[in-house]
C-alpha cells in the first residue's frame, strides 16, 4: 500500500513516514512544490492532502491527478502526527 502526502511541515517529513511505515504504508511526501509534480504522484493507493499548508496549485494538481487515476483523496485541515494517524487508522479498518 502507497499514500502520497502533499502538503504538511517539512520538519514533520520524517515523522510522517515513520507514522506510515508503523501502517504499512510505503510514503512520499511533497511539502513544496517539486519540478513535474504531476508525474511524480505515480498511482498511490491513497493521497492526503494537509489543506493548511500547501498551495490552491498544488492542491488542483494533485485532485486532477488522483481522479484521473482513480485515487481517493482525504483531506485534513491540520497536518498533525495524530491527524495522519487518525487518517491511516480509518483507512486500515475499512480495509479489515
Amino acid at each position: 500500500m502507497s499514500v502520497v502526502i502533499v502538503g504538511g511541515n517539512d520538519c514533520m517529513v520524517c515523522r510522517y513516514k515513520r507514522i506510515c511505515k508503523e501502517y504499512d504504508y510505503k510514503a512520499k511526501v511533497f511539502t513544496q512544490v517539486p519540478s513535474d509534480f504531476k508525474s511524480k504522484i505515480g498511482s498511490p493507493d491513497l493521497v492526503v492532502l494537509f489543506t493548511s499548508t500547501v498551495s490552491h496549485s498544488m492542491v488542483r494538481c494533485a485532485i486532477k491527478e488522483a481522479q484521473r487515476k482513480n485515487v481517493e483523496v482525504v483531506r485534513s485541515h491540520t497536518s498533525s502526527s495524530n491527524a495522519l494517524k487518525s487518517i491511516l487508522a480509518a483507512r486500515t479498518e475499512e480495509a479489515v
